[in-house]
């Protein structure tokens, strides 16, 4: 999908094809993407640097007294929107966030993982991202309000008629294709309205812009066809949650470093060193993979949701799995993140734990290859695994106590990200739920 364009092939670009309007868009700290919009006369202005923006009104940014902040165009994100007009159309540039001095700004989640991506590349490796994202398709309500109703019973991997989605999954398929998107799989996943399609690997950044790419064009595609796509976690009770598990692979000098053929597993030691940082550090990067108090409810027991730290190359019950494909294709896939997470700082802590695990030559403990749910407490404790956090507020003190994660994040996003999730938490504690008035009212 990376294109090398210049100002002037943008302008021309933009000329030619009838581009009106152009959004600017950034994510803020928590994955929302946020974008403004400009008509493409103020284009060479977007293009120097000089688009400004009120960064005290975006979640996590900055005070009041130092608001100003500067748009400034990665030129090879340049996207023309195929779901709007064919006359007068819309583009978009995603962006980064700077400063009124022309410093990059510390609480930009793009400038965070741009940050890691470097040290991996002064250690020599290109960090590869492949992700597997899951969501839910819902009917909307009489006056286009979501919901978590579907008249669809289909599981899976079925098809039609069975799968009520499948023309909308085959409308954003085709839609992703006319971005650039090389759509390597799609299907129906295992609950009911339940649905995954597949992207080819990129490099890290260039795969955090996808996702968020994804995101909004399934949701735009689901909506033409009266339906909701949520990226929520566990919007129902009774079955399985939604994920987002991340592939991750090194290169170095244009060889997969993960793979050795001499090893009993087909893995190199840099492999097995890049597991045992992402095992030391997983309770602190926890709350940045799974970050709302409904990512917990997807991790309970009963629905294939990994929650424990422990890795295998022969079965998906924990955290860790080694995919069968070797060579070029050899890959960790880390199988507890959910889509809610914020792909720019997931893919940051993620790649900066396995480093550290490469630097500091950590070797993970054996794998596990038998079933862990089925293991008794006595077995998991006599083999040393422990589970991620159960719940949003133990994973904020998780992360609290990680100064390598909050090393990772910045000052500036770990304070508020964690002055902000323990509020939601504070929130959520307050609430009385439908639960507890149908469980108690009549009882006390």
């Amino acid at each position: 999908m990376r294109k090398n364009f210049s100002k002037e092939d943008i302008m021309a670009l933009v000329s030619d094809e009838d581009v009106e309007f152009i959004r600017l868009q950034f994510t803020d700290m928590f994955g929302s993407l946020k974008n403004v919009a400009i008509t493409a006369s103020q284009l060479e202005k977007a293009l120097d640097n000089k688009c400004m923006f009120d960064g005290s009104s975006i979640e996590g940014f900055a005070r009041i007294e130092e608001s100003d902040m500067y748009l400034y165009p990665d030129l090879n994100t340049l996207e023309i929107f195929p779901w709007r007009p064919q006359q007068g159309k819309v583009a978009r540039l995603i962006c980064d966030v700077y400063r009124p001095n022309g410093e990059p700004f510390e609480g930009d989640p793009r400038y965070i993982l741009k940050c890691a991506v470097k040290e991996a590349e002064r250690m020599g490796y290109k960090f590869e991202v492949g992700p597997e994202c899951e969501f839910f398709l819902f009917h909307t309500d009489e006056n286009g309000m979501p919901t978590t109703l579907t008249h669809e019973k289909a599981g899976y991997f079925d098809l039609g008629p069975l799968d009520l989605g499948e023309n909308a999954r085959r409308d954003m398929v085709l839609t992703l294709e006319d971005m650039g998107f090389v759509v390597e799989a799609s299907h129906h996943e295992v609950a009911p309205a339940q649905h995954e399609i597949d992207f080819k690997y990129d490099e890290a950044l260039a795969t955090a812009d996808n996702i968020m790419t994804f995101k909004l064009a399934v949701k735009t595609i689901a909506k033409r066809h009266g339906l909701h796509a949520t990226f929520m976690p566990k919007p129902k009770y009774g079955v399985n949650g939604s994920g987002m598990h991340i592939n991750m692979s090194l290169s170095k000098d244009g060889k997969n470093i993960f793979n050795d053929p001499a090893d009993e597993l087909g893995l190199s030691k840099e492999a097995y060193y890049f597991i045992g940082g992402i095992m030391k550090h997983m309770k602190g990067m926890t709350a940045i993979t799974n970050p709302l108090v409904n990512s917990y409810k997807r991790l309970v027991p009963g629905y294939e949701a990994p929650v424990y730290i422990a890795w295998s190359a022969t079965n998906r019950s924990p955290l860790i799995r080694i995919p069968a494909i070797r060579g070029e294709g050899t890959r960790i896939e880390l199988r507890c993140p959910d889509p809610a997470a914020n792909p720019y700082l997931a893919l940051a802590v993620c790649l900066r734990a396995g480093l550290d695990g490469i630097a500091g030559r950590m070797n993970p403990p054996a794998s596990v290859d038998r079933n862990i749910f089925t293991m008794s407490k006595e077995e998991k404790k006599k083999l040393g695994i422990e589970a991620i956090p159960g719940t949003l507020i133990e994973a904020v003190y998780a992360l609290e106590e990680d100064e390598f994660i909050q090393e990772t994040l910045g000052r500036h996003v770990s304070q508020k990200y964690i002055e902000a999730k323990k509020a939601e938490w504070a929130d959520y504690r307050s609430q009385v739920t439908d639960w507890e008035i149908n469980q108690y009212l009549n009882q006390f």
